[in-house]
């Protein structure tokens, strides 16, 4: 084991005796902390914080996106829940070739898939929460009628996107006010969207039937979308499922299965296994190898794997993994899968005094996902379609009816020998996110980095990744400058494309809780790339 070289982070990590919850907003992590110390459990404290979420990062998540989650309940069981929601039952390749498209659209009506995050939090409430809904929602519905301050954030997400605003009149009206961009601490006021939240917190499948969904359909299918009704109502299951897992420096490494991308950070991780921990934290040689397993798993997925595809578990293989070893020690670099790493969501994670843990993670897809919402609703609905979808013909993952596209969220869970939580965590990013939740399991496994170093540490991304609408986009690998001259000298002398980052311009906002059962007490890390906090007692 190897100590890292690079400077301490600014802030050290926050200490718990009984519980911590982590988010990438204070007033989200205040939410789940509040029903931490209110006697609540951690599943419990995720349905709060999700809420939170909606109001105050409206750029990344939404009633209309999708969710995943990981749990390992205290006997140590570890179980999941995938919501998300099926593409229109009429979006075949052919539907968007004869209007003239090369690919699924990646904004409007075009771009929409059902939304699953309600789905997987009716799931989550249903298998394991202690308190009603109404309960858990009531506080963001509060602040949805009286307003949020905006962020410099949500305003810099608004700047940036308020042509595609302005075009829709519900999202003009939220978050255009008075027909401008919001001053960062402006109220914003989300009246619509808390009748919304009422509604779901007594009847979250009053999304996907009755009113509300006929509400939703009746204006995609008015817009030119092909949806039919069915696949909407279908997308409300959202059926608790065993983790998928792979063995890590004696760790048990628990992912979300497909259609989320877990098996990508196990594939990687099962290359590198062996190979890290005696190598200098974040060298060349050391991100050499961890980007070009990256590479290894971003070609694997273009090349074989659809959301419905089971072709991921022959590259978990031991043959394959030593083969995809051996052409790495050799020195070769895979093909780029030809697609890219952007995209916006957000995260959240809790620890209970049960050692129950949850990590959460939902998203629109990209900033605001289509720019539709629902009208008289609040409900901005995601591009994930757009974003996930093939028009390729015969590719597992082809755009057609009642399937669901690829995905980039995933949320792990490590334990050790006996079954007890060691860490949880997440990282929003697109495709950035199988990569750098790799870099966090190294960064904690290998070199015993607290939570707060691990997620500090300087980040590196393999682009492109796995997204659908920038096929054929040359391979980079965009480093942090923090990473020093002579690690990016040696990358390039490995055969790597290095494009120059800022220093914490890489992009995510990383969440790690770490159980330390020797001291009987819980530690956690924020990125300090956004504006998260770790609360706790």
């Amino acid at each position: 084991m190897r100590r890292h070289t690079w400077p301490e982070p600014a802030r050290a990590a926050v200490l718990g005796s009984r519980h911590l919850a982590a988010a990438a907003h204070p007033a989200v992590s205040a939410a789940g902390h509040e029903v931490l110390a209110g006697g609540g459990n951690a599943v419990d404290a995720t349905l709060a914080m999700a809420a939170h979420c909606w109001l105050t990062l409206p750029g990344q998540c939404g009633v209309g996106g999708d969710a995943f989650a990981i749990v390992r309940e205290p006997d140590g069981s570890v179980w999941t829940v995938c919501g998300s929601g099926f593409g229109p039952d009429g979006g075949d390749s052919r539907f968007y070739r004869e209007r003239g498209f090369g690919a699924v659209p990646v904004r409007g009506p075009l771009s929409v898939a059902a939304p699953g995050a309600v789905g997987a939090l009716a799931t989550l409430h249903a298998r394991a929460a202690t308190r009603p809904l109404t309960r858990l929602w009531r506080p963001a519905i509060d602040a949805a009628v009286n307003g949020v301050p905006c962020t410099g954030k949500t305003r810099d997400d608004i700047v940036a996107h308020e042509a595609l605003l302005r075009a829709d009149p519900g999202a003009a009206a939220m978050f255009l006010p008075g027909g401008a961009p919001p001053a960062v601490g402006s109220r914003l006021v989300f009246g619509e969207f808390a009748g919304t939240l009422r509604a779901l917190a007594e009847d979250p499948a009053a999304l996907y039937s009755g009113a509300l969904a006929q509400r939703a359909v009746a204006a995609l299918t008015a817009a030119g979308a092909p949806f039919a009704g069915g696949e909407w109502e279908a997308s409300a299951a959202a059926p608790a499922a065993a983790a998928i897992t792979a063995e890590y420096q004696g760790l048990t490494v628990h992912q979300t299965p497909p259609p989320a991308p877990g098996w990508m950070m196990l594939q990687q991780a099962a290359i590198c296994a062996g190979s890290l921990s005696d190598l200098a934290p974040l060298g060349a040689e050391a991100v050499h190898w961890m980007a070009a397993a990256a590479r290894r798993a971003f070609h694997d997925r273009f090349a074989h794997c659809g959301a419905d595809s089971t072709a991921w578990r022959a590259l978990l293989e031991p043959g394959a993994v030593a083969a995809a070893r051996a052409e790495i020690a050799a020195g070769a670099l895979a093909a780029a899968a030809g697609v890219r790493a952007g995209g916006d969501t957000t995260s959240t994670v809790a620890v209970d005094a049960d050692g129950r843990a949850v990590s959460f993670i939902h998203s629109l897809a990209f900033t605001f996902g289509s720019g539709v919402t629902v009208p008289g609703t609040g409900i901005v609905l995601n591009n994930r379609f757009g974003r996930g979808a093939y028009l390729l013909d015969g590719h597992p993952n082809e755009a057609r009816p009642r399937r669901r596209p690829l995905h980039t969220l995933n949320a792990w869970i490590v334990t050790d020998g006996v079954g007890r939580l060691r860490f949880t965590g997440n990282t929003p990013g697109g495709d950035g996110q199988v990569q750098w939740n790799t870099q966090l399991l190294s960064h904690l496994a290998d070199h015993d980095l607290d939570p707060q170093q691990a997620v500090s540490a300087p980040r590196f991304t393999v682009h492109p990744g796995s997204d659908a609408d920038t096929l054929g986009a040359a391979p980079e690998l965009r480093c942090e400058d923090r990473l020093g001259d002579e690690v990016l000298h040696g990358l390039r002398a490995r055969g790597h494309d290095v494009r120059r980052l800022g220093g914490w311009d890489a992009g995510g906002s990383a969440l790690v809780i770490a159980a330390d059962h020797e001291r009987g007490c819980l530690s956690g890390g924020a990125d300090p790339r956004q504006d998260g906090v770790v609360l706790g007692a």
